[in-house]
């Protein structure tokens, strides 16, 4: 089982919660809308804070705070 990353704590509208691609606990990780096949772990676990688009991003999207 994985720690809360950040983007949880923080409540990003964006996070969509712990994926295992291929079905099990081995592969699990956290993603979101900016990173649906999984977040770095310097933005989840890290100091990044993921307020600019990054090079490794195929959108635009950044971290925004929500209501959760």
């Amino acid at each position: 089982m994985l720690s809360g990353p950040k983007c949880y704590t923080r409540k990003c509208v964006y996070y969509s919660g712990v994926i295992q691609p291929d079905g099990t606990e081995l592969t699990e990780t956290n993603a979101c809308t900016a990173y649906p096949k999984g977040i770095p772990d310097d933005i989840a676990y890290g100091l990044d804070k993921h307020l600019a688009v990054r090079p490794d991003q195929k959108n635009k999207i950044v971290y925004k705070r929500g209501s959760k």
